[in-house]
């Protein structure tokens, strides 16, 4: 199996879960040798969660129009003598 992050080699790794419902508990998950990215099925569903609670905007770009600038100093280009 190939790392969906680099393409890497997944292995089979023993990861010990401390914060579980039931007190610490080992868990055998996925371990990318080459990013160390971890791929098991709690992490999966919460990477799943949050996707779904991102908002996109409907026009997919801003409107900057009716917005203020303020612009300081070091925005106004001086000439060398």
């Amino acid at each position: 199996m190939h790392c969906l992050r680099c393409q890497g080699l997944m292995v089979k790794d023993q990861l010990l879960d401390m914060e579980g419902g039931y007190g610490q508990m080992w868990t055998t998950s996925l371990r990318c040798v080459n990013c160390g990215r971890i791929q098991d099925s709690v992490i999966e569903q919460n990477r799943l969660a949050r996707q779904e609670k991102v908002l996109v905007p409907s026009s997919g770009e801003r409107n900057y129009q009716d917005d203020e600038v303020h612009l300081g100093a070091e925005s106004f280009i001086r000439r060398a003598a």
